[in-house]
């Protein structure tokens, strides 16, 4: 058996709703071409993904197993994997980039899936979907968003515990700032160790690390961090997705250096207080959009915020639901979600604060370590 995070009997069983769903939908197939989707299914994960050289593709037909349609450069890992059919072709190709593999697997599917929604790519050239879908006339690929989404929202115990492993390892090195980061030292050099922290307490990869540091806030947060040194009076925020066997952490924290003036303390207070009302709230069958008022109620800065105060976790640093006014999803055990209140402090200034945690059947649990209630200072 080749690099598969899990026991196969955890595919399986994706598989098996996978396969209940699209009987519900009278779908015949599952068309993907992305990397998560990828993995979820066939637990096939690789760096190769940074290049946008070869597409990749997995079908899932109604009623069998996964089937890999593949660059020939990644048949070795895949065929590690617990897939049985694994079709490849020679990548990249002058003329034909696995087309002719799809039309002949996907052939006899009259209702195609597909991910088209809110968070969704298409991870091959758009004139090669046109001629698949121009060579299969008989066939109608739909909306398929949702049906993926449902499965993937919800983690199985396996997941879960990948997820609080991440969550803990970061949470230790967020416990190590007052070593870490220090007055003069820039904001680079603050990133920097950082990451070689988390990489040292057992994170596989930092893929995601940004945040800021002014004087009693921070405008920019997702800016390459600047040479500029940190001063008393700066909030520096740093905002991680560490990774550990594909799965992602990504939660914040603040700290302030020497002193922190009065609207950075208050503000990251009312913070506190968001977050741990959205702790006590969070229950099975609660709302996205309930949750996110929760917070938002406790913030009382109509406007102040930057789109929505939290997002599902996993395969992904983002995934659906969103905590936010318009999402009417509702929760349910297993969902591993962030708690992202966000607010102004000033013109141009603003904090966040964030943390993750799982739903369970009697409410919250903590997957990262709670912050302190007061702003730290170094």
């Amino acid at each position: 058996m080749g690099l598969i995070d899990f026991p196969v009997a955890e595919y399986e069983a994706r598989l098996a709703r996978a396969h209940d769903t699209m009987a519900a939908s009278e779908l015949d197939a599952l068309f993907f071409t992305s990397e998560a989707e990828m993995r979820y299914f066939s637990g096939f994960r690789t760096l190769f993904w940074h290049s946008p050289t070869r597409p990749w593709f997995l079908i899932i037909p109604r009623g069998g197993k996964p089937i890999a349609i593949f660059p020939e450069i990644g048949a070795a890992l895949m065929r590690g994997s617990w897939l049985d059919d694994i079709r490849t072709w020679p990548s990249p190709h002058a003329t034909d980039d696995g087309v002719s593999l799809l039309l002949e697997a996907l052939g006899g599917a009259t209702r195609i899936g597909m991910l088209m929604g809110r968070e969704s790519s298409l991870r091959m050239p758009l004139l090669d979907f046109e001629r698949l879908r121009d060579g299969l006339t008989a066939s109608a690929f739909v909306d398929a968003s949702a049906l993926v989404q449902s499965l993937r929202m919800v983690k199985s115990p396996a997941e879960i515990e990948k997820i609080a492993a991440i969550c803990d390892i970061t949470s230790n090195s967020f416990d190590n700032a007052a070593r870490l980061f220090h007055q003069g030292q820039t904001l680079a050099e603050a990133f920097r160790a950082f990451k070689i922290d988390l990489l040292t307490q057992g994170a596989d990869d930092v893929p995601y690390l940004v945040g800021g540091a002014e004087q009693g806030g921070y405008g920019d947060v997702i800016s390459p961090p600047n040479q500029e040194p940190l001063r008393p009076g700066d909030v520096l925020m740093l905002d991680t997705g560490a990774t550990l066997d594909g799965y992602f952490c990504d939660f914040d924290r603040n700290f302030a250096f020497g002193h922190a003036c009065d609207a950075a303390r208050a503000a990251y207070e009312t913070l506190y207080r968001a977050t741990e009302a959205a702790l006590r709230a969070a229950r099975p069958g609660l709302t996205c959009s309930d949750l996110y008022r929760v917070m938002a109620d406790v913030i009382a800065q109509g406007g102040s915020d930057v789109g929505r105060f939290g997002h599902g976790l996993g395969l992904q640093l983002t995934e659906p639901p969103s905590l936010i006014s318009f999402d009417e999803t509702a929760l349910k055990p297993g969902m591993v979600i962030t708690l992202e209140p966000s607010m102004t402090v000033e013109a141009g200034k603003i904090m966040v604060h964030e943390e993750n945690l799982v739903i369970r059947e009697d409410g919250a649990e903590l997957l990262s370590r709670r912050a302190p209630p007061e702003l730290p200072i170094l």
